[in-house]
């Protein structure tokens, strides 16, 4: 097998020794999927090129006939929450569905992200580029959208049906060849099989970057500190400069950013977007869905958020010891994928 076709192939690992389980008829759709760890799966899943589905820390379990678009990410909260999804769920491209309990029958379109401890009742419709804020409740027969995500007006089925397979059918993305990386890491750092880097990146002791990652430095660099992590999905864009990201810092899953500059011990949250030029100091959070402007500085020690982001409260000492936490148990997660990686090599 090449190299390319590899790559190409849907990754299937292990995590603490469970494999996932995939039900009859799973269909891979595009090259870089992958199926992770605790996870449990219906009949007729279908999962597109670049898709993450990962349960470690906590279990997944999804339902029949599930669909999730390009990119999108299925994950757990650590010892917290998992990840359950009913039957007849479809998830669009660069979707999150993360830690939370999503009923049957429901349509989340593109760029949506449902955070931590949300339940949606069957048959809800997120919109496309909303944000369904942590421990959220989501009544059944309606469409919701914005950030955070409110209800807009009742839900008819046709339409719900219409949405999903809208979703179902959009043509795959053409997805350029992989290009050759000069990666500089020490063995300690990890990179998941299904990350795609191209050009300059420099990675440091216990660095991690996950599946589904897609870095390009064009002729600039990306380098990243000690112990941070890039999560599932994430994006990285050197078209006006370089990106250097300090260490103990972590970017949450399908983050988008151009050129930026991050400090240590930040946090930049799920479905972020960071223009070109933005500037994190250290210890600063920037919230879900959150969007910068180009040029802007996020000043340490305090909350960012919205779109544009602005500081919403200082960064107390619970909030720094959640930011912390993720740098440990990702530093866990890293360790344990590396080590069951390597089984499936060429």
């Amino acid at each position: 097998m090449s190299a390319e076709a590899f790559f190409n192939a849907p990754l299937l690992l292990p995590f603490g020794g469970v494999e996932p389980r995939l039900g009859e008829g799973t269909r891979f759709l595009g090259p870089g999927a992958s199926v992770l760890g605790k996870v449990e799966m219906g009949a007729r899943a279908t999962i597109a090129g670049g898709a993450a589905i990962r349960g470690d820390g906590h279990f997944v379990r999804i339902g029949s006939d599930f669909f999730i678009g390009e990119a999108g990410t299925v994950h757990i909260a650590q010892d917290l929450y998992p990840t359950i999804i009913g039957d007849r769920v479809t998830a669009g491209r660069n979707a999150v569905v993360h830690a939370c309990t999503v009923g049957s029958d429901c349509v989340i379109e593109d760029n949506v992200a449902i955070l931590d401890g949300s339940v949606l009742e069957d048959g809800v419709l997120i919109e496309a580029d909303s944000t369904v804020f942590p421990k959220s409740k989501l009544g059944g027969g309606f469409i919701y959208a914005g950030t955070p995500a409110k209800p807009v007006r009742v839900l008819m089925p046709e339409e719900r049906e219409a949405r999903a397979q809208r979703l179902r059918q959009a043509p795959a993305s053409a997805l350029p060849a992989r290009k050759a990386a000069n990666l500089r890491a020490p063995a300690t750092a990890f990179v998941a099989r299904t990350a795609r880097l191209s050009g300059v990146i420099e990675l440091h002791d216990r660095t991690s970057i996950f599946f589904g990652c897609d870095f390009d430095a064009g002729e600039f660099r990306i380098a990243i500190g000690e112990r941070t992590n890039i999560q599932d999905n994430t994006r990285i864009r050197c078209e006006a400069g370089e990106t250097v990201i300090g260490r103990d810092t972590t970017l949450g899953h399908n983050v988008r950013l151009s050129s930026c500059r991050i400090g240590e011990r930040a946090l930049i949250g799920i479905g972020a977007v960071l223009a070109a030029g933005t500037v994190v100091e250290d210890e600063a959070m920037l919230a879900a869905g959150a969007v910068t402007l180009p040029g802007q500085t996020l000043e340490s020690g305090w909350l960012w958020g919205g779109r544009p982001a602005r500081p919403l409260s200082r960064l107390d000492d619970a909030k720094r010891g959640v930011m912390q936490s993720i740098v440990g148990h990702y530093c866990g997660y890293a360790d344990a994928y590396a080590r069951v990686q390597k089984t499936a090599s060429i």
